[in-house]
């Protein structure tokens, strides 16, 4: 009570309740709450003059400072790119193979070319280039196409679509044999039936006879036991034989990287090229 006034001395409306054990009584708040009150009610009036406030039909007060959250984003997002533009201005004038080299460029797409990474190609191949079912790791030292910087940058400008047949043909025991052997490879040794079936099934043609693969036919080396499409089981190896990737077929596997010339630019795609080099397996 604002007095401190006991409840026999307050003055009540006359409404009471329980034979007058409880009544209605007219007691002012404390006087620093009335003070308080009319304070928030004097910085609600300011705060109306000072900053935006009042919707109106098609617009709102602007109020007498000019502030808004769009304008101080907008001079925010000015100072980042004034301090970006200097690097910018040098990455645009060189090539990815310049920037790598150039200690402090590179520094600052390693931490720029996050974003991009993000926005682009976090999806299918994970954060930090861990990979995903059925995506290629970019943070080990396995590359289908070759992973020197140039190649980075022509596979994320141009795309990649490899391609194997389907040998379903072959039959179920040498299905299986050649699936042994594959198998056997990505783990230092060989299976000989299945060594004789990859021979006359043309498997080296593409793989190598060393079963490396070819880099420029984009052709999985057999012998490091990284598999794109994983659990990397034999029965998993075995449907990949069978029905090829991007064979054309239902069954097949499917394996296209789109290409990002006509969706980035020159400058942002080796930015790209750099940050994946720099995960740890470039060539």
């Amino acid at each position: 009570m604002s007095d401190n006034k006991k409840t026999n001395q307050t003055p009540d409306t006359g409404h009471s309740w329980d034979d007058g054990a409880l009544r209605e009584l007219l007691n002012e708040p404390p006087r620093w709450w009335t003070i308080g009150m009319w304070v928030s009610a004097a910085w609600v009036l300011v705060y109306f003059i000072l900053y935006p406030s009042i919707p109106l039909a098609t617009d709102f007060t602007k109020g007498v400072m000019g502030w808004s959250a769009i304008k101080e984003y907008k001079a925010d997002l000015q100072t980042i790119e004034d301090v970006r533009a200097p690097y910018e201005a040098k990455i645009a004038e060189m090539s990815a193979s310049e920037i790598l080299a150039d200690a402090e460029l590179s520094s600052y797409v390693e931490k720029s070319g996050k974003v991009l990474f993000g926005e682009r190609c976090a999806a299918c191949h994970g954060n930090g280039g861990a990979g995903n079912p059925g995506f290629p790791v970019l943070a080990d030292d396995d590359w289908l196409f070759g992973g020197d910087i140039d190649t980075i940058q022509a596979s994320i400008a141009d795309g990649r679509e490899g391609g194997m047949p389907g040998f379903a043909s072959l039959g179920e025991p040498a299905l299986t044999d050649v699936t042994k052997h594959v198998v056997a490879l990505g783990q230092g040794s060989s299976h000989a039936p299945g060594a004789a079936v990859y021979e006359s099934a043309g498997c080296g043609g593409c793989h190598g006879e060393d079963a490396k693969g070819v880099t420029f036919m984009g052709s999985a080396n057999l012998t490091d036991g990284i598999y794109r499409f994983t659990p990397g089981t034999e029965e998993s190896v075995k449907y990949t034989i069978a029905h090829g990737v991007n064979a054309g077929t239902p069954e097949t596997r499917n394996a296209i990287m789109p290409g990002f010339a006509d969706q980035l630019s020159e400058t942002e795609i080796k930015k790209l090229a750099v940050f994946v080099h720099k995960f740890g397996g470039g060539q």
